[in-house]
């Protein structure tokens, strides 16, 4: 752990204990991730490439057994809030508490006898960036409760809940991704997951090792996966698939996608959804088999690539993030596109290391021409997925 880490274990197990009177059982930390390639494809049962990032949420939990669950964030500020676990109930709350009380249902709706817990949150990932801290607030109050409480669950088996505590309780209709993300990947890797069994493979990712760097450029565009327009795409997907005869739009072929596309008819929106879904599928194959043969810097072509069916096909994309991929592939760097579920958040940079400042200052020159709010531009590590850190 490294010195960061431990100093913000500490702080949060010191600031449970000026809230609760006494210290906690113990102190989780659980990441925020990027996805470096395979876009809302998650919840169409395809595949995605994600890693964790330094940057966590930290949570200092001890367990009770009197029904009663308290819950603070440093993030929010204001008194700790105090909740019965027997009267959780899906989108009864539509506060920051839902993630961590909706965690609490779901264990105890899937037959986990959690009792109640005093919980204390930090987190150093950015709130609509784009970067799932959410799912990083969700997995690591799973986390402590499956060990504070001797679940015996495994790191897939906490996302799963985790993904049913944030579509069912809170109501944002988010893929399985986030959450496998920040509960199982590891560090210098990339995790290539397939979102429909939920196998996965650690991709070795030491960007470093090769003279690169992976930028993140936060674009400060603030958005939320419950507002209706993920929801709506959602729905298109699952439109196209049922129109197309498949359980999945990951069951329709790369190679048969025309005639795919074509038996959709004059039903453009669905016809572009279909579109990019199947195409980013095969960009993350891609991806997987270039970096497994050490050609790295190939990918770059498929990062713009994705971007461009993102913001063409997808319309996920903002004009904050489109100057960000322009801006940076035209000052050099080797690729570029949007990551998250878009509508704001962030955008990565793949960059030769010499070409960092340049890139990251055309970036922000372009922002400030542009009179957008000044991005936040930091290096993305792939780091270790939830664990217990005190």
């Amino acid at each position: 752990m490294s010195e960061s880490s431990a100093a913000a274990a500490e702080a949060v197990a010191a600031r449970f204990e000026e809230l609760y009177g006494s210290a906690p059982d113990g102190v989780w930390a659980a990441p925020g991730r990027v996805n470096l390639i395979g876009e809302h494809t998650d919840y169409n049962d395809g595949f995605v490439m994600p890693f964790a990032l330094p940057h966590t949420a930290v949570a200092a939990v001890s367990r009770r057994d009197d029904g009663v669950l308290r819950l603070h964030s440093d993030d929010i500020g204001g008194r700790v809030v105090e909740l019965a676990v027997d009267d959780l109930a899906p989108e009864s709350d539509k506060r920051w508490t839902a993630y961590p009380a909706g965690v609490v249902w779901a264990l105890r709706e899937a037959g986990h006898a959690v009792t109640g817990a005093d919980v204390h949150l930090a987190s150093s990932v950015p709130a609509g960036a784009g970067l799932s801290s959410s799912a990083a607030l969700e997995v690591v109050v799973a986390l402590a409760l499956n060990d504070l409480f001797g679940l015996g669950l495994r790191g897939w088996q906490l996302a799963r809940l985790s993904q049913r505590a944030e579509n069912v309780y809170v109501g944002a209709p988010v893929g399985i991704m986030d959450q496998t993300a920040s509960a199982c990947c590891e560090a210098g890797h990339a995790l290539f997951l397939d979102t429909r069994d939920l196998s996965q493979r650690q991709i070795p990712f030491d960007l470093a090792a090769e003279g690169m760097r992976l930028l993140v450029v936060d674009t400060q565009v603030k958005h939320s996966h419950s507002e209706g327009e993920y929801g709506k795409r959602r729905e298109g997907c699952e439109k196209g698939a049922a129109l197309l005869g498949v359980d999945a739009l990951r069951d329709v072929p790369y190679e048969e996608l025309d005639a795919a596309l074509a038996r959709l008819g004059d039903d453009e929106e669905v016809r572009r959804l279909v579109r990019h879904v199947v195409t980013e599928d095969h960009r993350v194959e891609q991806v997987v088999s270039l970096l497994e043969s050490g050609d790295t810097r190939a990918i770059g072509p498929l990062l713009i690539e994705g971007h461009a069916s993102l913001r063409d096909d997808f319309r996920v994309s903002c004009p904050e993030l489109d100057l960000v991929v322009d801006t940076a592939v035209s000052a050099g760097a080797l690729g570029a596109r949007m990551t998250g579920g878009g509508f704001g958040g962030s955008a990565i940079v793949l960059v030769e290391e010499g070409d960092v400042p340049a890139v990251t200052k055309a970036v922000e020159e372009a922002f400030a021409a542009a009179g957008f709010t000044t991005p936040r531009v930091f290096e993305a590590v792939p780091s270790a997925g939830a664990r217990r850190v005190r």
